[in-house]
């Protein structure tokens, strides 16, 4: 954003702070009422392009930009609704595959202002922050106008403000633990209230799941007569290469095999995202055996995929690593990437988390690959204290492996420091680095600590 109008990125900050007077994402009044309003009295926006809707507990922004990624190398005109942003709220609401300007955010709130202003007269309770923000995104898609609008779920799904939005195609990323205080701690509960994006007559494209996850989601399927195609069946990943910058893949999609896939992130749940997401496009066009996507383009198109603070490489010797991981079913698949993809003779870990989240268990999956920790908090007012982080984190690494740094640039460069200890030009390995990890605000913080644009 660094050429962007001084007074539009005034004007933003105007704007936010106008919408961080109503609640937070944090706070939530489950109904589908306020957003239907809104969109009543904006003439429903959200039915004048198709969608493919993205649900689950990990993976869902991966997931979109790849799905975006992909509609738009086959030559359609898309937008893209993603939560939360790394750095700036614009990244939230993306057209043609970045995200708008400083100025378009704010003539999109502008113009949903006044009709919010209604629903919020006639309403108990005020239009959320996210409603909000799914109405201005909803108004800018049919504004542009988009070809197709890849919406990811705020949370849950039932009752998430993005489901008023009549999906063609439905993606159930992995369900997993998360948000207990919103969704519950039963499994099976938050996998069917992540169903209820499954509409009628539908098509779902459901990754992997666990079975008491499973069975709710097929229940769901059923009662409304949808069409589920899922991995490890009708598509999934056969194989997988680790290569310079990425890896190479073999994908089984809904209309045949795809070969030479080239893949620029890490991790095997990247590659499960990636045929998640081409099996959602090959749906979306209606793709089967008989019908197979442009394969150049699939290459093009993946060749291109960024997904910022997603073990993100920020800095090179020693290397640093941004990932977003902020649950334990996010942490245990950055520490399986870090551990199959990279040779590090000593990982340094720098963890600021949230109070909410279960921090114990993130840290325990990231236990066994990383040397040391040091504990930070990043700039959120939910962020957990570092000492009280650090009580948490002796029982897991013990008090010798651990180091409290309260600034998360200070703590960013002690564990640099203790990473550059590790220098050997006789080992074949890759030295030392760092991971910077724990929340998706620690993510963001840090990529703008090392000069990254929003994206």
């Amino acid at each position: 954003m660094s050429d962007t109008d001084p007074g539009a990125l005034q004007e933003l900050r105007v704007v936010e702070a106008e919408l961080n007077e109503r609640w937070p994402e944090t706070k939530i009044e489950p109904s589908l009422d306020r957003i239907r309003a809104l969109t009543d009295l904006l003439a429903e926006p959200q039915h004048s392009y198709p969608v493919v809707h993205v649900a689950g507990t990990n993976g869902k922004s991966s997931t979109s930009r790849m799905i975006d990624a992909l509609l738009g190398r086959i030559g359609l005109r898309v937008g893209r609704y993603t939560s939360p942003h790394l750095q700036l709220a614009t990244e939230r609401i993306s057209i043609d595959g970045g995200p708008i300007s400083p100025a378009a955010y704010v003539e999109a709130y502008r113009d949903v202002a006044p009709y919010v202003s209604i629903v919020d007269s006639r309403s108990d309770v005020p239009m959320s922050k996210f409603e909000v923000l799914t109405g201005m995104a909803f108004a800018a898609f049919a504004d542009a106008p988009v070809e197709a609008a890849v919406l990811e779920v705020g949370m849950g799904g039932s009752w998430d403000a993005t489901n008023v939005a009549d999906a063609r195609i439905a993606v159930i990323c992995p369900v997993a633990m998360d948000h207990a205080e919103f969704l519950g701690n039963d499994l099976a509960g938050i996998a069917t209230e992540k169903a209820g994006v499954i509409k009628p007559g539908s098509v779902v494209v459901m990754a992997a799941q666990q079975a008491e996850a499973q069975k709710p989601i097929m229940d769901r399927i059923a009662e409304v007569d949808a069409t589920v195609a899922r991995e490890g069946h009708e598509f999934g990943v056969l194989s997988r290469t680790v290569a310079v910058g990425g890896q190479m893949l073999r994908l089984q999609g809904l209309g045949g095999v795809y070969d030479e896939i080239f893949l620029p992130l890490h991790g095997e749940h990247q590659a499960r995202n990636a045929a998640l997401a081409l099996a959602a496009v090959e749906a979306f066009f209606g793709a089967g055996a008989e019908h197979q996507l442009d394969v150049e383009a699939v290459r093009d198109a993946f060749a291109g995929v960024i997904t910022p603070g997603r073990l993100e490489r920020v800095r090179a010797a020693p290397s640093v690593l941004v990932d977003a991981a902020h649950n334990p079913h996010g942490a245990r698949a950055l520490a399986e990437a870090l551990s199959s993809e990279f040779s590090f003779r000593r990982l340094v870990a720098v963890v600021g988390v949230l109070g909410d989240k279960d921090v114990r268990g993130v840290l325990a999956e990231l236990e066994p690959v990383v040397e040391e920790v040091v504990l930070t908090r990043n700039s959120s007012p939910r962020a957990m204290d570092p000492d009280e982080l650090a009580s948490i984190a002796k029982d897991i690494f013990g008090p010798d492996r651990i180091v409290v740094e309260p600034r998360l640039d200070d703590a960013v460069e002690t564990a640099i420091q203790m990473a550059e200890e590790t220098t050997d030009p006789s080992e074949s390995v890759s030295g030392g680095g760092v991971v910077i990890t724990g929340s998706v605000v620690t993510a963001g913080e840090a990529r703008a600590l090392f000069g990254k644009e929003p994206a």
